[in-house]
C-alpha cells in the first residue's frame, strides 16, 4: 500500500469526525445567537450553553494533543 493511500485512509475519517464536531459547534452558536436576538434566551441559558461548548472544545483539543 502506498503512503498516499494510507494517509488518506487515516486522514479522511479524522477529518470527518472533526467536521461533525465543527458543525455541532456552529449550530449551537447559531441557535444561541438567534435565541438571544429574539429575546427567548435568558442570559444564564446562554452562559450554560457557552460553558458546554468550551468543555467540548477542550475535550477535542486534548484528543488532538494526544494524537500529536
Amino acid at each position: 500500500m502506498s503512503a498516499t493511500i494510507f494517509l488518506l485512509t487515516i486522514g479522511m475519517p479524522l477529518a470527518t469526525i472533526l467536521l461533525v464536531f465543527g458543525i455541532i459547534y456552529a449550530a449551537s452558536v447559531m441557535r444561541a445567537r438567534i435565541a438571544a436576538q429574539n429575546g427567548e434566551a435568558r442570559p444564564q441559558d446562554v452562559l450554560d450553553e457557552l460553558a458546554e461548548i468550551k468543555t467540548r472544545l477542550a475535550a477535542i483539543e486534548k484528543i488532538l494533543k494526544d494524537v500529536e
